[in-house]
């Protein structure tokens, strides 16, 4: 299988948790992606749900193929949320906002039941940290806050580039306003403590660290997909 073909079976067996009337809290990126359009060929079928959308990317996809959304405000409490990854440990921990959807992901992932992770297995790795950590900063004082940031990582004994993101020939944004710093630590051994660092932080909004949200990961490969449990 190629990576879209893993991408494809990941969110099928995915696709098999999702019951008739759940609220359905839908993810970010290219694999979710995937799974919105296996969404609405069981929709257009007679499978009943609403779903949440976690970035106004998604939420465009959605109504284009007719997936039924609410916003998380009107409902505020969601059964399952499904979303990709840009890494995976054994234990589920997770580094998301590759998308730029870190916030709004873990809104909607933290007011779910559930978390569900589809990924293929390129994304699995022993420890987290080899894809740049994205955090999400208020732009008013961002250099300060960048700077607090290195610091907080030299705490740690974490260095690397701090790099701020950006699109085109402007600073990428946020759906909520902000933006993103792409921290490339190469490996971080104590997420938790990183974690609590950074949002001691006041011009840190959020991070991509998703510290046991996961319950289950859906591992796509050449040879098939598998599922794991949180431990």
């Amino acid at each position: 299988m190629d990576a879209r073909e893993m991408k494809v079976k990941a969110a099928q067996v995915a696709l098999s948790y999702v019951e008739d009337g759940m609220k359905l809290g839908i993810g970010t990126g290219s694999t979710a992606e995937e799974f919105v359009r296996l969404l609405a060929e069981k929709v257009h079928g007679g499978l009943r749900i609403e779903g949440v959308p976690t970035s106004e990317r998604t939420a465009r996809l959605c109504l284009e193929l007719g997936v039924p959304l609410k916003s998380l405000d009107e409902m505020p409490e969601l059964d399952l949320t499904i979303d990709g990854a840009d890494e995976v440990d054994p234990k589920l921990n997770l580094i998301k906002g590759g998308g730029g959807a870190l916030l709004r992901e873990k809104i909607v992932a933290a007011a779910s039941s559930r978390m569900i992770v589809i990924a293929d297995e390129s994304k699995l790795v022993e420890t987290l940290g080899a894809f740049p950590l994205p955090i999400e900063i208020n732009p008013f004082g961002e250099a300060a806050t960048i700077i607090a940031i290195e610091r907080a990582a030299s705490k740690l004994n974490l260095t690397g580039e701090l790099k701020l993101r950006r699109l085109g020939d402007g600073v990428f944004t946020t759906d909520g306003g902000h933006h993103i710093v792409d921290a490339s630590f190469g490996r971080i051994p104590d997420a938790e403590a990183l974690s609590a660092e950074l949002f001691s932080i006041p011009g840190v909004v959020e991070h991509g660290l998703f510290i046991q949200m996961a319950s289950i990961a859906i591992i796509a490969g050449p040879a098939g997909a598998r599922t794991l449990e949180a431990k």
